[in-house]
């Protein structure tokens, strides 16, 4: 079965309340939303994050739009106002977490081919 990151699938917002980072997946395409539901769960975020997410890893569905939210808990060393770390207000961790690999058929694979990163080309000229 074909893999495919995530950031063809969804797109995402990150940031921070305390030591606690938060991550919201926003389906593109509300026929890609179960398969988002289906692999992209709290345990395997958890996994993917490793040892930068010191505390349990929450989810949070959001049906109506086509979203889940993520609470990564002990992620920023504190938080932004005690943290060293580079990002304490964990504004890359969506970025991050758009680079997990999802299996997908042939057809979504297909379909999504192109999506994600750079935006395509709709009849725009120049650079």
């Amino acid at each position: 079965m074909p893999r495919v990151e995530l950031l063809r699938l969804a797109h995402a917002r990150s940031g921070d309340k305390g030591d606690t980072a938060n991550v919201g997946v926003i389906a593109y395409e509300e026929e890609d939303y179960p398969l988002i539901l289906e692999q992209v769960t709290a345990a395997r975020v958890k996994r993917h994050f490793g040892d930068m997410v010191k505390g349990p890893v929450e989810r949070f569905r959001l049906d109506n739009l086509h979203a889940v939210n993520f609470l990564l808990h002990g992620a920023l060393d504190g938080g932004g106002t005690v943290s060293l770390m580079t990002d304490a207000q964990g504004k890359v961790f969506s970025t991050a977490l758009l680079r997990m690999e999802v299996e997908v058929s042939d057809a979504v694979a297909r379909r999504v081919r192109g999506r994600g990163r750079i935006p395509p080309n709709r009849g725009r000229r120049g650079p």
